[in-house]
């Protein structure tokens, strides 16, 4: 069994209780590489936590980052709950963070994606009272959003896998055997679990995988929330302007091996209603559902896995 690894700094003054992961997907590397310089300049006491408490998890899944792969066993980042039974790498993994995210009040989470593309924050949903992720501290999440150095910010997460679930379902009823997971539970990753114990969560997309100024932009975004969230002695940052909000309104699942996008797809292309964005492989289109974008396209995706998303323009988060 790998271990498990966090380093805790902690202020003469009552503050915050901030949390910042890397690795929860072993291939992205560039949260771990910003957490280390963050420790490295720490310990050398370039400067200091003067408030609250600071964690810092430079590698969350030690399996999947030893094998430089996005999972272990299975990917951490879904259905993300203690378990009595840990069957799995993840489930351990799962049964040593939760208690640890339980145990603070704001998670920056740093994260990379495959294809080429620019930096954004992915943001909780508004405040509500309903039952699929009820939530008190929008105001918040935007604020520490608009200060993390990036100019696009996302929502809509865990609505988009609930209606993913159900298509899921659908699908797994005309199709026996069907490799797409349709738990419900399939949407809840870190950020999703911190808000369900009282927390507030960002998830920050530093850049391309393999970009070298990805480790920079979760650096800066680390020192900025430090700043923000008054656990060092730094002036607040300048809010981003301009902030381009989205919203993300649908997940589409690679079902085959043969399936395949219309060209190479960088995050955030606009599409327009009608173009196809990408083929089936018995030949079906699939065509933009409106006037949007297309996030996260990943054409090394698994069948049974995540394939892109689409997007629209979100007033709430725009700036």
């Amino acid at each position: 069994m790998l271990p498990f690894k966090s380093v805790r700094y902690q202020g003469t003054r009552p503050g915050i209780r901030l949390i910042v992961l890397g690795a929860v997907h072993g291939n992205e590397t560039c949260g771990t590489r910003a957490i280390e310089r963050t420790m490295r300049e720490l310990d050398s006491g370039l400067w200091r936590v003067a408030a609250g408490r600071l964690t810092l998890v430079p590698v969350a899944n030690p399996m999947a980052y030893a094998h430089h792969r996005r999972a272990g066993d299975r990917n951490l980042n879904r259905k993300l709950a203690p378990t009595e039974r840990p069957s799995e790498f993840e489930d351990h993994v799962a049964n040593w963070l939760c208690p640890l995210l339980a145990e603070h009040d704001v998670l920056l989470d740093l994260h990379s994606f495959q294809s080429p593309g620019t930096p954004f924050v992915l943001v909780g949903p508004e405040d509500n009272d309903g039952t699929l992720q009820p939530f008190k501290q929008a105001a918040r999440e935007e604020a520490l959003a608009a200060r993390l150095g990036v100019h696009r910010a996302v929502d809509g997460w865990l609505e988009t896998y609930a209606a993913g679930v159900e298509r899921r379902r659908a699908h797994a009823a005309q199709q026996p055997g069907s490799p797409l997971d349709a738990d419900p539970r399939y949407g809840i990753g870190t950020t999703e679990y911190m808000r369900s114990v009282g927390g507030c969560a960002l998830t920050l997309e530093c850049g391309q995988h393999d970009d070298p100024a990805a480790p920079q932009v979760g650096y800066r975004a680390i020192r900025q929330a430090l700043a923000h969230l008054k656990l060092c002695d730094a002036p607040d940052p300048e809010p981003a302007t301009p902030l381009e909000g989205l919203r993300l309104a649908e997940v589409v699942d690679r079902l085959d091996e043969g399936d395949r996008f219309a060209r190479p797809w960088t995050s955030f292309d606009p599409v327009r209603c009608g173009e196809t964005v990408a083929t089936r492989h018995d030949g079906t289109a699939l065509a933009a559902p409106f006037d949007g974008y297309v996030v996260f396209p990943n054409p090394e995706a698994q069948p049974g896995n995540e394939w892109f998303y689409y997007a629209r323009s979100n007033p709430r988060l725009t700036r």
